[in-house]
Formats: structure tokens, sequence, C-alpha cells
């Protein structure tokens, strides 16, 4: 019952979910302008005595509407409330029997009644009340003309055409507001969802406050009183205790601003600044502090905030894989951004960064000597697919996998042009 959608009028019970509901305004009207069309003529002809030619044109003007009527019910109503007007007017120049209704035939009432329930469902309350006040005046005016006399008869096209605009008004309003409580449900239900998800939410981040936050400040503490509480400490070892206490120190403040972000889903992570390629540099010296050797190659080059951050969780990830099960490998970690046809003999286009790319690539040899057992009793599993699906954010590629000689790869390609990025 919804006027129009997206500009363009819709047909009466269009919204409906059963498919002969929605024919159905359009069969009656079928069948309502087959049946008056002929029916009309006939009558007008026959017992009014009107001549054929007229006759026709009439029921041509008061039949044929009704098909518009199922999408543009008001359009239709203007022509046939005039060709019902001007066929009043044209039987009085008829001598027809007293017995025959008039101003309006039986034929014409039927047409203007199913007319005036299609007005119904679609129009709203002042329209409607327009319409019925222009059928009253035009029945009341045109009784001042009745060539036999006016009696409660003639005022049928009022009250019927009435009726049917309250009923099909009642019908739309009572639809309307059925939409609205589904509407409304449907907008609670969300809200309930959406409550839900909070409180897991909030969950999830005691959870993890409880669980990891405790074993981090404790890694920290211990670090840090490390030279305090053993005196024979060297100073490598000294500074390693040191090197360990930053890291938790700085794990612990970045899992606290993840866990502001789950209690609070107004809060996206905005306040601090993201680490990006600049601080791709510390992991590097973070990981070299634990034995193995890195081999770095730094790239200067400006990136879109999220590329810098999916390096830089994708170097992040990469090192601690290779802490894990690759301790005191050799690993060359390297930066670059590469152009369309680089390599290849092609020319990068004038002017721009089109097709521009951030390559991120992180090799290490095998161990120098096979890991005596898993740094982590048990692992999650999900570095690689977290890689994944950073890379997918930001529309790039990833490539990862074990090499021949048995160290291993991660290789990822990050669009740096606003139209790539996805």
């Amino acid at each position: 019952m919804t006027p129009v959608e997206e500009g363009r009028p819709r047909a009466l019970l269009a919204g409906a979910s059963r498919r002969w509901v929605r024919l159905l305004p359009w069969a009656v009207a079928f069948v309502l302008c087959v049946v008056l069309l002929p029916t009309t003529i006939v009558v007008l002809t026959a017992d009014y005595g009107l001549n054929g030619g007229v006759a026709s044109a009439l029921a041509v003007a008061q039949s044929a509407p009704l098909l518009l009527a199922v999408v543009r019910p008001l359009q239709a109503w203007y022509v046939v409330f005039v060709a019902d007007v001007a066929g009043a007017l044209a039987l009085l120049g008829v001598d027809f029997e007293q017995r025959l209704l008039w101003p309006f035939p039986p034929m014409e009432l039927v047409g203007y009644v199913a007319l005036c329930l299609a007005l119904g469902l679609r129009e709203r309350r002042r329209t409607l009340v327009l319409v019925w006040l222009a059928t009253a005046g035009a029945n009341v005016g045109l009784g001042f003309a009745a060539p036999h006399g006016s009696g409660a008869k003639e005022l049928l096209f009022t009250i019927l055409g009435g009726v049917a605009l309250l009923l099909g008004g009642v019908l739309r309003e009572r639809y309307e507001v059925q939409r609205r409580l589904v509407e409304q449900e449907t907008i609670s239900e969300a809200e309930r969802g959406r409550r839900t998800l909070l409180e897991e939410r909030a969950r999830i981040a005691r959870e993890l406050h409880d669980v990891v936050a405790h074993h981090m400040s404790v890694i920290t503490v211990q670090a840090d009183t490390a030279e305090y509480r053993l005196a024979t400490l060297p100073p490598d070892v000294r500074e390693e205790f040191t090197s360990i206490a930053a890291t938790a120190r700085e794990s612990l403040g970045e899992m606290r601003r993840l866990l502001g972000v789950l209690r609070n889903e107004e809060a996206h992570g905005e306040l601090v600044p993201q680490p990006g390629l600049a601080q791709v540099g510390q992991l590097v010296e973070a990981t070299a502090r634990t034995g193995g050797p890195v081999e770095f190659t730094p790239c200067d080059a400006e990136v879109p905030e999220a590329v810098g951050l999916s390096a830089y969780r994708i170097v992040q990830e990469a090192l601690a894989n290779v802490v894990r099960h690759a301790p005191g490998a050799a690993t060359h970690v390297s930066l670059s951004v590469s152009r369309p046809g680089d390599g290849q003999g092609g020319e990068q286009p004038a002017g721009g960064r089109g097709g521009e790319r951030l390559t991120v690539l992180v090799v290490n040899d095998p161990p120098p000597e096979p890991p005596a057992g898993p740094l982590e009793v048990s692992g999650t599993g999900h570095g690689l697919v977290g890689m994944r699906e950073r890379v997918r954010l930001v529309g790039g590629t990833l490539d990862a996998g074990p090499l021949p000689d048995g160290g291993f790869r991660v290789a990822a390609q990050l669009p740096l042009t606003e139209e790539d990025l996805t």
C-alpha cells in the first residue's frame, strides 16, 4: 500500500507476500472493465435512449480508467468523476423512464465504488475527505436539475462512495499500524542483539584482563626488579631484563587499549596513534636482542594508516613465529614500494601513485639447532589466519609457507592507492 518506491508508483497490494494477493487488484480491475464497458453502452442506449456514439465514449471514459486505478487511483478518479458528471448532464437531453436511476446509473455506481475503495487504500485522509466532498457536491448540485424530482436513492452515489472511501482508509491505516509494529519489533530485536553483543564483548574484555593482564604485569615487575634481586647480573643479562620489561610493558599497554575498544563500541582506538612502518624497526631490534640476527631493510614511504598498521602487524606476527619456532635463526625483514612494471620493463604512470603496492617480506633461515621443545605448550594457530584477514581488509595478497631449506617465508602485497583499498 506504499504509494511510491524510488519515485515510481507501486500497484495496490504490491507489498503483499503472496503472489495471488498482489495480482488481485489487477484481476478485479480487469473484470470490472470488461463487464462494465459493454454493460454501460447497452444500458445507456437501450434503457436511457442515449446516442450510441455518446454512450460508447462515456462507457470508455468511465470504465477504462479502472485499470489505471491499480497504480494511480487519484488520476483515474479525475477522469471517472468528470465522465460520470458529463454522463449525468448528457442524460438530461433524453427522455427516459422515471423508474431509472439518475444522475448516476447502477453500472456507474459499481465502478465508482470500486474506484473509491482503491483511493482509500492509497491516499491520505485529507485527500479522501476532499474526494468525498467533491462527490457529495456534484451529487447535490445535479439533484437540483433532476428531470423527475429528487429522492433518497439519488444520494446512493454519495453514500456508497463515502462508505468505500472509509473502508479503504481504515484498511490502509490498519496496514500502516501493523507495518510500524513489525518495524518496531525488528528494531527492538536488533537492540537486544546489540545489547547482547556489548555484554559479550564486556565479558571477553574482563576475561582477557583477568587472564592476561595479571601475568603480563608479573613479567614486567620481575624483569624490572631482577637487577635489584640478583646482585651478580652481568651487564648483558641486565640489558636483556630491561628489554623484556619494556616489551612486556608495551604489550600490556596495547592490550589495554584493545580491551577499551571491546568495552566501549564508541572507542575506535584513534586516541592513541597506531603503530606503522616507523615502528617496525623497534620490532626488529627486540627480536635481535633475543639472540637471532635480523637484517632489516626499512622503507620511509608515506602509506595510508591502515596499510602501515597491517604491515606492522604482519611483521610482528612473523617475527613472533620466528622466535617461537626457529629461535636463533637468521631473519631478513624488508619493506619496499613496488610500482607497475617494476622488474618487467614497464613504465610508471605519469602523476599519482596508481597501482603502487607496499611489499612486506619476512624470511628466516632454518634454526641453527633444532628447538628442544615448543616455547608455547598450546599454540592458538591463529597467526597466519590473522595475517590473511589483515591483508584481505586492505585488498592485498599474502604468500606464506616453508622454504625447501627448512626456513619460512612471509610475503605480503598491500595496495597504496585509495581506489585499490577495500
